[in-house]
């Protein structure tokens, strides 16, 4: 778009061309040099942003630079043939200054009017060559012009650098705003998850221990099968046993989902941080000990402490730090674990990142992955991520995922200090 804008062939260049080309009809007409120099000073007029675009940090210099000799060589085809420096041109050289009021603070403005006014008064050289004397009254009015330079720069620059400063404030003001609603968003995602996190919490604590009841009964028929018919029925002693030990799984899944639908009660304490991430990676490593996994630890000195729940946080990280194993299990590959202070909404604290070099999860699943029983897994209930967003949430902190297809994914959690 900013591409589009500049190649754009703007009103005010139309207008420009308009201006010269009325020059180009005034005396002396028929002064191929004076025609040439109004040509390139209206090319070079147009195609000023251009330079600037190509050029930004130098291009308001060269700018300045060329506009100055451009119409010094105006001046020098213009001026009196007899002798001398006067002209009717002479007010080309009020483009180079107001180019430098716009382009420049105050004090760039004067130094590159000086410039302007020394080129002005360079034509004296060639006129003293040709045996020009300079009256008191050209003097006068040499000094007069070169006064008006200044004035013109000193009452256009003021207003410029005003506006200037204006549009900074309203840019860095959009920037703000646009942070701000971010912020914002992700404020109301949060609260969504976490009303969304209340309500199946209450509905799956109900469905839970109505289905621990029956699960109890049947497990202990089971049980009465396999003593009674141990001796006598072998394949039913078989099938009492699977009875039971699936009615254990089912035993296993309802207690997660009540460990998940129990109100956290934290218990606070001052903790740092990195000797619960190594109790998690020591429990990762233990459970999958052959996995070609690279661990690379980076704790940032000096971390301070947290008032936390140590448990809790070891159990949220010992989660991440699983899944990120199980995601590299097939292929290998780097589990990067980053600890740093930091600010967040003018709170201090800790962020962790929890990253790995898995196949990721696509950006379309990140706003899924922490609701209860979403998961992507072949088993699994879906509420290790759960789980690990309501203890977070619980310490007042946030947790973001960026992720992409075969990009890996990068878990960052904080947690406030207070």
């Amino acid at each position: 778009m900013a591409d589009q804008e500049r190649h754009t062939f703007a009103w005010t260049d139309i207008l420009w061309l308009a201006f010269l080309g009325g020059l180009a009809f005034m005396d002396p007409i028929y002064e191929i040099h004076k025609q040439e120099i109004l040509l390139a000073i209206g090319l070079f007029q147009i195609s000023e942003r251009r330079l600037l675009a190509w050029v930004p940090s130098r291009g308001r210099f060269y700018s300045v630079i060329i506009k100055i000799l451009l119409a010094t060589l105006l001046m020098e085809h213009t001026r009196d043939p007899a002798g001398g420096i006067n002209s009717s041109y002479y007010l080309i050289y009020f483009l180079p200054v107001m180019t430098a009021a716009v382009y420049f603070e105050g004090t760039g403005t004067l130094i590159w009017t000086a410039i302007t006014s020394a080129a002005y008064g360079s034509l004296l050289i060639p006129a003293y060559l040709e045996n020009y004397e300079l009256t008191p009254e050209s003097a006068k009015e040499l000094v007069l012009r070169n006064i008006f330079f200044f004035l013109a720069a000193m009452l256009v620059n003021p207003f410029v650098s005003e506006n200037r400063r204006q549009a900074k404030r309203y840019r860095l003001l959009a920037e703000e705003l646009a942070e701000t609603n971010r912020r914002l968003e992700q404020a109301q995602e949060e609260a969504r998850r976490s009303e969304r996190l209340a309500a199946l919490g209450q509905l799956t604590a109900g469905l839970a221990h109505e289905i621990r009841n029956p699960l109890a009964v049947i497990k202990g028929s089971a049980e009465t099968l396999t003593r009674r018919l141990q001796a006598a029925d072998p394949v039913t002693t078989e099938v009492a046993g699977y009875i039971s030990s699936e009615v254990n799984r089912l035993n296993t899944i309802v207690t997660r989902f009540l460990n998940f639908a129990r109100p956290l009660k934290l218990e606070r304490r001052l903790a740092q941080i990195p000797p619960l991430l190594e109790r998690a990676l020591k429990v990762a490593l233990e459970r999958w000990p052959e996995a070609k996994v690279e661990v690379a630890q980076q704790y940032s000195e000096n971390l301070p402490e947290i008032n936390v729940d140590p448990d809790l946080c070891e159990q949220a990280f010992t989660n991440l730090v699983l899944n990120a194993y199980e995601a590299m299990t097939d292929t290998g590959g780097r589990l990067t674990v980053r600890v740093a202070a930091a600010n967040s909404d003018g709170r201090r604290g800790v962020e962790i990142n929890i990253e790995d070099t898995g196949p990721g999860i696509p950006p379309e699943l990140h706003g899924q992955i922490f609701n209860p029983f979403f998961t992507t897994k072949k088993e699994g209930v879906g509420l290790g991520l759960s789980l690990v967003s309501k203890i977070v949430d619980d310490h007042r902190g946030w947790i973001r995922i960026s992720s992409g297809p075969g990009k890996g994914a990068c878990f960052r959690l904080f947690l406030p200090a207070e």
